[in-house]
């Protein structure tokens, strides 16, 4: 099981699942839909195969490339400690186990489920065609607040919608500061990326513009929906964060990276949602 854990980087759910309970708990609080333990659960589940499917098959299509690169040759397959084959059969219980867990939520989930499936399995093909694979791996990421919003009520709305465009631009924007370390390697061996093709200084550019674009699209629902102070106290802490890792990581200095990445990110969508719940309980109990 450790092995697995660190082949998916479980850690990294951090960054989506707490946007996959504000879209469940917008669809509670927001629509006549109580809350449901079972459905909580089942959306519980759907995210952690969904992730475990999507990170597993990016470390098996790109086990070759991994090996190359000096930052990643000791990822679990490259390394040893989980075989290709092992791998690629984790994705497919994963799948399959994603696409049961929707058959139990509602039948919009489970026609859906093949569409969300494509989206994240195919990211990992993005990087060998189109600098635009970072958007598509925003797009993967941003399922997890509009399908636990769909979870709850079996239907599309504005707000959760305006949630995933939130991840969306967020996760597209810190994926191109995580892909300033491997300018060099991408290029050399014909890979596609933001920083590859426009060098460091233009992509952080990009970046800031896509994080513009998420601080909007955060502060968007509060013209749709009431909210209490809580969760203003929510935004200005995400779009902080927003604000912080672009000083952190400059075109001269990208030593900080990882922290930007990572630490500053982790922090953004967990406290953020904590704003959100804390409110949602506030205004409902």
């Amino acid at each position: 099981m450790k092995k697995y854990f660190s082949l998916v980087l479980f850690a990294h759910s951090v960054f989506a699942l707490p946007f996959a309970m504000i879209g469940f708990f917008l669809g509670v609080t927001t629509t006549e839909n109580p809350f449901s333990w079972y459905k909580l659960i089942l959306v519980l589940l759907c995210m952690v195969f969904a992730r475990n499917s999507a990170m597993a098959f990016n470390r098996y299509l790109d086990r070759n490339i991994d090996a190359k690169n000096p930052r990643t040759k000791m990822r679990d397959i490259p390394a040893g400690k989980v075989s290709a084959n092992e791998a690629l059969i984790f994705v497919i219980i994963n799948c399959v186990l994603f696409a049961i867990t929707t058959y139990f939520i509602n039948p919009l989930c489970f026609y859906l489920s093949p569409v969300a499936l494509f989206v994240v399995l195919f990211y990992s093909y993005t990087k060998r065609f189109t600098a635009l694979c970072h958007l598509v791996l925003g797009l993967g990421l941003s399922l997890a607040p509009i399908g636990a919003y769909i979870a709850v009520t079996g239907h599309f709305a504005l707000v959760p919608v305006l949630y995933s465009l939130t991840v969306l631009f967020w996760v597209s924007g810190f994926d191109i500061i995580y892909a300033l370390q491997d300018e060099e390697f991408d290029r050399e061996e014909q890979l596609h990326s933001i920083p590859s093709a426009l060098g460091i200084k233009n992509a952080l550019n990009v970046s800031v513009l896509l994080h513009i674009l998420s601080a909007t699209c955060v502060i968007l629902p509060v013209f749709f929906t009431s909210f209490s102070w809580v969760y203003y106290v929510g935004i200005v802490f995400f779009c902080s964060m927003l604000i912080y890792q672009h000083l952190l990581v400059k075109p001269n200095d990208i030593s900080k990276v990882n922290r930007a990445f990572q630490t500053l990110n982790g922090y953004a969508s967990v406290v953020f949602a904590v704003c959100f719940l804390l409110d949602a309980y506030l205004r409902h109990k």
